[in-house]
């Protein structure tokens, strides 16, 4: 979430007549995140998300989220439900742009996750992943390791700040690219967990938010996302892995849903290429994000360090002794 297009009370009057169902009455930007814009919106006892697509956003591919987000949430998956408006559609133009309302969810993002969080977490990943299996949507997961190329080509190593980070980016996603595994379960996976993405109401799990990068791609690779997102704690200015979280995130999941051999064979490649992936469009973002933008720009050298640390260790045991 953040705020790239501002909007006025003559948009939020435009916005009630598409949606003649509420009145929306108040309208606030929502700094965090770093795809696109989003507004919080208030009828008379009620809260709303507006998100306005930004352009890392196909346009094609909006449909596919809407419908994601309405199927899970037929199937007791707690994540934002889009609206339709009043001819039927979940999407409007608003600011030439592509725009939808989906519902608030209760509950917010905590600074730091407790084992008995991240075992949760394991445990609704595994229930939408039963879920999202048997579901006939698809959309190519532009963000797999495999669709990167043209983003690692991309990136400008101006600033003295990543002096020497060119070779080892390029050898590092080579190496990644060449043992990238062929053939795992796969599925429609949410793709973005963050702490950010994931809410909690009196310290329960209450659901997850921000479903803009899902896409069919390996199930364990949702895992391998969450390891590098979840499971790793700072301590002064370094990353380092909770392997206590770890085997939670794991733990719960495996309550619901079995990880099999070559799934945790693969663990360990996985996480190295979801570094490599945050790495890079962090990297992308903090030399291409416009100033004017009210947007707090995240650092890419986490992930470098992330990346370091996955690249010291090999098996699935690794992640969890």
């Amino acid at each position: 979430m953040a705020v790239y297009t501002k909007i006025n009370k003559k948009d939020i009057l435009y916005i009630n007549q598409k949606f003649n169902n509420e009145n929306f009455t108040s309208f606030q930007g929502i700094k965090q995140g770093i795809e696109n814009t989003n507004y919080l919106l208030k009828s008379n006892n009620k809260k709303f998300i507006l998100t306005i697509f930004e352009k890392r956003v196909s346009k094609k591919d909006i449909p596919f989220f809407m419908e994601l987000m309405a199927q899970l949430n037929k199937s007791k998956i707690d994540c934002p439900r889009p609206l339709r408006n009043q001819n039927g559609n979940y999407l409007i133009k608003l600011k030439n742009k592509s725009a939808c309302i989906v519902s608030f969810l209760e509950g917010k993002d905590k600074k730091k996750l407790s084992l008995k969080n991240c075992y949760e977490i394991g445990q609704m990943i595994a229930q939408m992943h039963l879920f999202t299996r048997r579901m006939r949507l698809y959309r190519k997961n532009s963000m797999n390791i495999k669709n990167l190329d043209p983003l690692v080509k991309s990136i400008k190593f101006k600033s003295k700040k990543f002096n020497n980070l060119e070779k080892f980016l390029k050898n590092n996603f080579k190496d990644i690219t060449r043992k990238w595994p062929k053939k795992l379960p796969n599925g429609i996976i949410h793709g973005d967990l963050f702490i950010d993405n994931i809410f909690f109401k009196k310290n329960k799990l209450s659901g997850f938010i921000d479903f803009y990068f899902a896409a069919n791609d390996y199930l364990m690779y949702e895992i391998a996302i969450c390891i590098n997102a979840l499971c790793f704690d700072k301590k002064n200015s370094k990353f380092i892995i909770n392997k206590l979280k770890v085997k939670n995130l794991l733990k719960g999941y495996q309550k619901i849903k079995k990880i099999n051999l070559e799934e945790k064979k693969s663990l360990n490649i996985l996480c190295r290429g979801a570094a490599m992936r945050y790495f890079l469009t962090r990297l992308y973002d903090y030399s291409n994000t416009p100033k004017t933008a009210l947007i707090k720009i995240k650092d890419p050298r986490e992930y470098y360090q992330k990346l370091i640390i996955h690249n010291n260790l090999k098996t699935y045991k690794d992640y969890l002794i």
